[in-house]
């Protein structure tokens, strides 16, 4: 029998319809520095390549984040309160979720991502650990703007953002993320942010380029789904993962670089690509404990609480909204 606290998807429009991929791979492989966003990574097999990562002993930032919410869950409970609507933004697998789910009396739970097929096989195991918690997966972008259930303005919205997302965002496009995440979750939210901290060249690049080859093949998958989803011919063997480390911007850099001259075609548009250049396909960006306090105000949202791993590499935090441009927005910590 089905169970009945587990509600129907909700379908939103979403960024990953062909139009929305066709639009930004066409306007990224036209453009004199080739990118395209990293939201495109996320298909079924992206999504699933992304957890095989999350697992690797080089990815330090799940195994860090999972240690922290484990760690501080009755100190972070107390600051999120209870029976309110946990909003999960890019929820993915949704495996740092039980975690609160089992220690933090909410009302409902809310997922959200751009991958719905693999959004709602997630959702359904994890409602099979907690029956007697109402679930709804959403597939949707949430970097656009959204409208939540009546239920988060009804209870209070706890806007739950793990992983680090935050850092594959310019810090312009992360200030107008977390306004944005404000508007939806309403006036009196918490959010609780995941964000990895600024460390060692030499601890950061092999997170990014494992030898197992994991991240490369992940990276590599987005030619194969603009091959398969936009009727492309890209020889995806002609391209080779690369990661960089910017320094002047503070974040890893990931690349898809052509090892020879190439032609492709993608919607009956033609490209080519110089032997060195590159596909520009994702930043990460790397903080210092004062800098996420700034952006956290700088977005509208004041720090509550802050916890990090006994090595310093990641760091969770716990904010309130506050208005922006008002007298709270710029009071001290």
């Amino acid at each position: 029998m089905r169970n009945p606290s587990f509600s129907a998807p909700i379908v939103a429009p979403v960024a990953n319809s062909y139009p929305g991929l066709l639009r930004d791979v066409l306007s990224g492989m036209g453009s004199l520095h080739k990118a395209i966003p990293p939201r495109w990574f996320y298909d079924q097999k992206g999504s699933k390549l992304f957890e095989d990562i999350t697992r690797l002993p080089q990815y330090y930032p799940t195994r860090c984040e999972r240690t922290i919410l484990s760690t501080y869950i009755r100190e972070i409970a107390l600051l999120l309160g209870h029976n309110r609507v946990l909003v999960e933004f890019g929820a993915g697998s949704a495996t740092k979720t039980s975690v609160l789910l089992g220690h933090v009396l909410f009302s409902e739970y809310i997922a959200i991502d751009i991958s719905g097929e693999f959004l709602r096989e997630s959702i359904a195991s994890l409602q099979a650990q907690f029956p007697h918690i109402p679930m709804r997966p959403v597939e949707a972008d949430f970097l656009r703007p959204m409208e939540l259930p009546h239920t988060v303005l009804q209870r209070g919205g706890v806007g739950f953002f793990p992983g680090s997302t935050l850092g594959n965002l310019s810090e312009a496009a992360a200030v107008n993320l977390l306004r944005t995440f404000g508007d939806a979750l309403g006036p009196d939210s918490t959010l609780l942010l995941g964000i990895d901290l600024l460390k060692d060249e030499a601890i950061l690049l092999p997170a990014y380029d494992d030898p197992q080859g994991v991240t490369a093949r992940f990276n590599l998958n987005l030619l194969h789904r603009i091959n398969r989803e936009l009727v492309g011919d890209i020889p995806v063997s002609a391209f080779k993962h690369e990661v960089r480390w910017n320094e002047g911007l503070s974040r890893i850099e990931m690349h898809l670089r052509a090892r020879y001259d190439v032609q492709f075609r993608v919607a009956d548009c033609s490209f080519s690509m110089r032997e060195g250049e590159t596909i520009h396909t994702e930043n990460s960006y790397k903080y210092t404990v004062r800098d996420v306090r700034l952006l956290l105000r700088a977005g509208g949202w004041n720090t509550t609480g802050f916890w990090t791993d006994p090595d310093g590499y990641f760091a969770v935090l716990s904010a309130q909204r506050v208005p922006i441009g008002s007298d709270q927005e710029y009071s001290a910590d």
